[in-house]
């Protein structure tokens, strides 16, 4: 079998540490037994064992299963599991639908999901339906999951605590859905503080994983190495900064990351990135203001590369939004320019912290 290959039961694409959730069927998957058939069933622990140690890397967990809900809850509870499932989709919907829902309360591309099932037919209709999504059959999961797309380079403290980042997000978003008034009257109640700083030796393992893992809020696309940022940290032509959220609910973690090649009569910016978990929370423009200022600051105006990826148009949307326009293209290569004649500030119901 070449490394183009794959076996029966089994979809896979390349991308190292590519994988950000892995969501599981419950029957003959996750537990031995049919849980409305058998009423007892066994939870295997060869695939908590699995859960557990992709949980310590950052990778997130769910479940798309057909099954009575409050029963399979039930039974996830007693094993100690249902913590470790975000969004668990448990009903007698296509699992393409689950698997779909997943990825939009996690915000995160279909390529970024694996799911799990014993069924071949399941497997197919997900497939079928969701040609992005990675299958892996239920026989050979541990196989697959040791794969390099399950495996980032680095775990950094913010990997290890992923879960409960997006756990605190979940409540967030409850709050949300109960709250009586606009958006901006919400986001107000939050006390939000949005830290920028010049990015440090122990921020770099984060800012590679940043770079791998956004795409929708990233205007260029380029991975850059840990090697590459420490270098560009250290040049006096640059400047990396990192960028942080936090609000009475607890932090958010790094979440943005911009590079700036500074020149005359123009800065650069060369990268700018934000975490899509932070899209609804009316930041998106804050780092960009921030680096116009310093650049108005300097006397030079601003510059920013954009590359179309097929993904980041809310990127492109960002940049025109705050006063950019088309200076050159080349085929997916632009080169976007502000005269910096206005810079908005940041939103009322935001502290920003610069350090």
């Amino acid at each position: 079998m070449t490394s183009t290959e794959t076996e029966p039961g089994t979809s896979r694409k390349p991308g190292r540490g590519r994988i950000k959730c892995v969501v599981w069927d419950l029957d003959n998957t996750l537990w031995q037994g049919t849980l409305l058939e058998d009423g007892e069933v066994t939870v295997r622990p060869e695939v908590v064992a699995e859960i557990k140690r992709l949980d310590e890397l950052g990778v997130l967990h769910s479940v798309a299963s057909r099954n009575d809900h409050d029963a399979a809850m039930e039974r996830l509870r007693a094993a100690g599991l249902e913590e470790y499932f975000l969004y668990p989709q448990i009903n007698w919907n296509p699992k393409s639908g689950s698997v779909e829902r997943v990825a939009e309360a996690l915000n995160i591309g279909l390529d970024a999901i694996a799911f799990v099932d014993d069924q071949q037919f399941e497997l197919d209709e997900v497939a079928h339906a969701l040609p992005s999504v990675t299958t892996v059959g239920a026989a050979r999961f541990e196989q697959v999951l040791a794969g390099e797309e399950f495996r980032p380079r680095f775990v950094t403290d913010e990997s290890r605590i992923r879960r409960q980042l997006y756990r605190a997000a979940a409540e967030r978003d409850r709050v949300e859905q109960e709250y009586q008034g606009t958006d901006e009257e919400f986001l107000s109640t939050l006390d939000m503080t949005f830290t920028i700083s010049r990015a440090q030796r122990e921020d770099l393992q984060r800012a590679e994983e940043l770079t791998v893992r956004t795409n929708q809020l990233n205007s260029t696309g380029r991975v850059y190495s840990y090697d590459e940022l420490d270098e560009l940290r250290d040049s006096p032509d640059h400047v990396l900064l990192v960028a942080s959220l936090s609000d009475k609910y607890g932090g958010y973690g790094k979440i943005g990351l911009a590079l700036v090649e500074r020149g005359t009569p123009a800065w650069h910016l060369r990268m700018m990135l934000m975490s899509c978990r932070v899209m609804s929370r009316g930041v998106g423009t804050v780092l960009l203001n921030h680096i116009m200022g310093l650049a108005k600051a300097d006397g030079a105006t601003l510059r920013a590369d954009f590359v179309e990826t097929g993904r980041n148009r809310v990127m492109y949307v960002t940049y025109a939004f705050a006063g950019f326009r088309e200076l050159s293209r080349d085929g997916e290569r632009l080169v976007l320019e502000s005269d910096l004649a206005q810079i908005q500030p940041p939103p009322g119901y935001l502290t920003v912290d610069v350090r």
